[in-house]
């Protein structure tokens, strides 16, 4: 198994290994900039798992923005029958995506 780390960004925790590419919640980063994401949950190193409580002292997983995007467009529809009631709202989320360089 290789090695692999739990992260936590824009509140959602994510399961990363190296090489991966990430869509997550927008990031006030440049396209092409290093940063180092933390807090890192949980590390394996492909043979043992420390899980942190809450977070593993001294990991860091390092990445890269590749772009910003923007995800799909969801409708949200509301109608009550017999009422002449109807909503339609539109949302597409804004999203950046990240490339897992390196898991210490």
């Amino acid at each position: 198994m290789e090695a692999y780390a739990v992260i936590e960004t824009g509140g959602k925790q994510y399961l990363v290994q190296e090489n991966d590419k990430l869509n997550v919640e927008l990031l006030d980063l440049e396209a092409g900039s290093q940063f180092k994401l933390a807090p890192v949950l949980a590390l394996s190193d492909g043979k043992t798992l420390q899980v942190g409580t809450p977070a593993v002292k001294g990991a860091e997983v390092t990445t890269t923005v590749v772009e910003h995007i923007r995800g799909p467009k969801l409708i949200s529809f509301k109608k009550k029958r017999r009422k002449g009631y109807t909503r339609r709202l539109g949302h597409r989320q804004e999203l950046t995506v990240i490339k897992i360089d390196k898991i210490a």
